[in-house]
This record gives C-alpha cells, sequence and structure tokens, in this order.
C-alpha cells in the first residue's frame, strides 16, 4: 500500500508534489490535491481572496502556463466553460450575439502551452467542450449531492475510466412547469429550486467558502483527490524502485 509519505513526493526526491492549478477560482481543484499533501500554487486572472491553495497568483493562466509551467511536476487546468457548453454554441448562441455577449475559448491555448511545458497535465471541462474526453468524472462515484458531470483531456498519463454508478434519481428543482425532488441539488443559477449557498457547500465538499457564484463555478474536491490518485498510480513502479 502506498503511504501518504510516498504520495507526497515525487520519486528520487525529497519534497511534496508541486501543481499548478490554472484558472483556479476558490481553489475546488487545489483542495482535492492538497489533501494528498501536495504543494498547489493556483493562477487567475481574478483576485480570489477565499482561494484555499499554498500560494496564489494574480494573472493570465496561459502566460503563466508559458513562463512557470516548466516548474510544476504536475499542472491542473479548468478553463471557463461559458464558452464551451452547448447551449452557448448552439441554442443561446443568437441571443448572445444579439447583445454582444462574447465568451474567450481557451482550450486550444491552453493546451498549446501545456504541451510546451513537458509536463503531465490536465484539462477539465464540460461536456460539448473541445477537450479530449480520456476521463468522465460524476458526483455520484464520490456520493456528493451534485452530478456534475465532468470531462477531462490527460496530457502525457493516462488512466482507465471508472464505473460510471447509476443515479439514484434526479436533481431537485423546477423542470419545465413540474417540480421535483431528489438526491441531488442544482448547483449553478439561482431560484427555481436551486442549490442554496449552504447546500452548495454540503453538496460539493467545500467548507472554506460562501460566494455563491464561485462555490458554483468550483470543482468539487473529491475529483481531483481521485485524479492525484490515479496519476500517482502510474508513478508506482518508480516508488517502488526507490523504496
Amino acid at each position: 500500500m502506498t503511504e501518504l509519505s510516498d504520495i507526497r513526493r515525487v520519486p528520487g526526491r525529497s519534497r511534496p508534489l508541486r501543481v499548478l492549478d490554472a484558472y483556479c477560482c476558490i481553489g475546488g481543484a487545489t483542495a482535492g490535491y492538497q489533501r494528498l499533501g501536495w504543494h498547489v500554487t493556483g493562477v487567475d486572472i481574478q483576485a480570489q481572496p477565499d482561494y484555499c491553495g499554498d500560494v496564489f497568483h494574480q494573472g493570465d493562466a496561459v502566460d503563466f502556463i508559458r513562463a512557470h509551467g516548466h516548474e510544476f511536476d504536475f499542472i491542473h487546468t479548468s478553463p471557463p466553460c461559458q464558452g464551451e457548453g452547448a447551449p452557448t454554441k448552439g441554442t443561446n448562441r443568437a441571443r448572445n450575439a444579439a447583445i454582444g455577449r462574447t465568451y474567450p475559448r481557451l482550450i486550444a491555448p491552453t493546451r498549446a502551452a501545456l504541451e510546451a511545458t513537458g509536463r503531465p497535465y490536465v484539462i477539465e471541462n464540460v461536456a460539448g467542450s473541445e477537450v479530449r474526453k480520456d476521463l468522465r468524472l460524476c458526483g455520484e462515484m464520490f456520493g456528493l449531492g451534485v452530478l456534475m458531470h465532468r470531462y477531462f483531456e490527460l496530457g502525457g498519463w493516462t488512466t482507465p475510466q471508472p464505473p460510471h454508478p447509476a443515479h439514484r434519481g434526479r436533481v431537485r428543482g423546477w423542470r419545465h412547469g413540474e417540480y421535483h425532488e431528489g438526491p441531488y441539488v442544482a448547483a449553478y443559477g439561482k431560484g427555481g429550486g436551486k442549490a442554496t449557498t449552504e447546500e452548495i457547500r454540503a453538496a460539493k465538499g467545500i467548507d472554506w467558502s460562501t460566494d455563491h457564484f464561485r462555490l458554483r463555478e468550483a470543482l468539487p474536491p473529491a475529483y481531483t483527490e481521485w485524479i492525484g490518485r490515479a496519476y500517482l498510480a502510474t508513478l508506482t513502479p518508480a516508488l517502488e524502485v526507490a523504496a
């Protein structure tokens, strides 16, 4: 069995893994990697007073990856998803154009910057986005109160897709004029039975922020704790040699 002291360290080195969390927001992804004892640096274009990581830099994520990505052992990225989902690119496209609303499309430049570092990486995003669908995670896999299906492109490493358990019911709230009860909350938007701040905190396992908007955006830490352990498993042979 891998001990925590092994989880914390890169094979052949005496320090914890250093992780970069780009587009970090309040640090939902960061917290998952920190659960493994890893040192996490966050970068975001906006100030993030609730960020939970070890170090925070405010600035452009792609520029930071280009300048400093090679200094990290592992890089996690969650480019903004507002311009990536099917509604934005489909049913809402004409409406957004009419009011002059645009969203950045950052997956391609993020990928290019990541590949230039030579470091193992993750790009996380929604269904309908341009990420390669190497991995799909769902809140039900971790017993969470949100479904929140997310897709992950894995660069420089790979891991098998875990089983996707059947959902236990519906997401609570109004749908087409009918109210439904269910074991999951809708952690997006407001009204219509969508989750309150406290409900999102409980459903996602995030206890360090009360910012409703940023809580809605945050990735549940359970997802990246799983990803970190999966990445660690690819290092196990080297760990055994080092031991």
